[in-house]
């Protein structure tokens, strides 16, 4: 686990212990940090920290969706972002929960966010001075990390669809399919990330000021743009996984129609020479030195024959 407690007050940003930043009562703010706690550990912050039992439940819960409830004069904001590392969990993006109110902040990541480093290296240069600046810096480093990863998911469709253009189908199926799911699982949070912004910027608090509340409007509209780009990066991935499904089963049609013809132009030669090749007595011009030849000639104008029917049926067109 780690723990870190951040200090901002008339001084340099410095850092606490747990016990000192419970007992602090100065001027200034203290962020109080967890990550990668366990079960126990989360559970311990009901008795280290003055939170109400509503948002310490929601601060050690398991499984969590972007949010923000107002409780008495704090907040409690759960956001979702990119992980540090990339992460095989079905949702993609790791969480934030955060219990903010005047003079301290608590915060709980179960795995490495990466914008609590960015976030941490913005306050330790002295730009972030009091909780609604610390929120602020969440919701725009978590925003601008993730815009990226939203983009390249564009970029790779846009790929996909010049591939199909140029014919190139095979083994695309799987890639278009994990681009969509990709799309879902991002979108999943984006959106309530974005809804949960909006609701915190129209809360009044007095340690949210007029420009942090700018900001975080500003974060909400990157998540709604992304959200945006998602919802149209899902529906053209199913609109091109469509049309490669046309475009095999038009493959499949033609080679099928070709293999068809080949046996049909076959078929009545086949007879012909099974028929002429069987070994009892009787077989007309047996023994005339012509009579291969003209079995030939005879198999290569039936042929022809065939193959002329199925020209004017146009059963040979794409």
């Amino acid at each position: 686990m780690s723990c870190d407690a951040i200090l901002v007050g008339d001084g340099p940003v410095r850092r606490l212990d747990r016990d000192e930043a419970a007992a602090y009562a100065g001027p200034g703010f203290i962020w109080v940090h967890l990550e990668n706690a366990s079960d126990d550990e989360l559970l311990d912050i009901r008795a280290h920290d003055d939170i109400p039992e509503v948002a310490a439940n929601a601060l050690v819960a398991f499984e969590t969706r972007p949010r923000c409830d107002r409780i008495d004069g704090g907040a409690l904001v759960n956001l979702r972002g990119p992980a540090v590392q990339d992460t095989d969990d079905s949702d993609r993006l790791v969480s934030i929960r955060l219990w903010v109110h005047k003079g301290k902040v608590n915060s709980v990541t179960r795995r490495p966010l990466a914008a609590t480093q960015a976030v941490k290296a913005e306050m330790e240069a002295g730009r972030i001075l009091d909780p609604g600046d610390l929120v602020a810096a969440f919701a725009r480093n978590i925003s601008m990390a993730l815009d990226p990863e939203v983009a390249a998911l564009g970029d790779l469709l846009d790929e996909c669809e010049s591939g199909l253009d140029e014919g190139n189908i095979y083994n695309m199926r799987r890639e278009i399919a994990g681009l969509r799911g990709d799309a879902i699982a991002y979108r999943r949070f984006v959106a309530p990330d974005r809804d949960a912004l909006q609701a915190l910027a129209a809360l009044d608090f007095e340690w949210l000021a007029d420009d942090d509340r700018l900001h975080i409007r500003e974060a909400a509209d990157r998540f709604a743009r992304m959200a945006e780009e998602l919802e149209a990066v899902r529906e053209r991935a199913a609109l091109l996984h469509e049309q490669l499904t046309d475009l095999r089963s038009e493959l499949v049609d033609h080679r099928s129609l070709y293999i068809s013809i080949v046996a049909f132009i076959f078929l009545p030669l086949t007879f012909v020479t099974g028929l002429l090749g069987m070994n009892v007595g009787g077989i007309p011009y047996a023994h005339s030195p012509w009579a291969f030849w003209g079995v030939v000639a005879f198999c290569f104008v039936t042929g022809m024959g065939v193959f002329a029917w199925f020209m004017v049926r146009h059963w040979l067109r794409s």
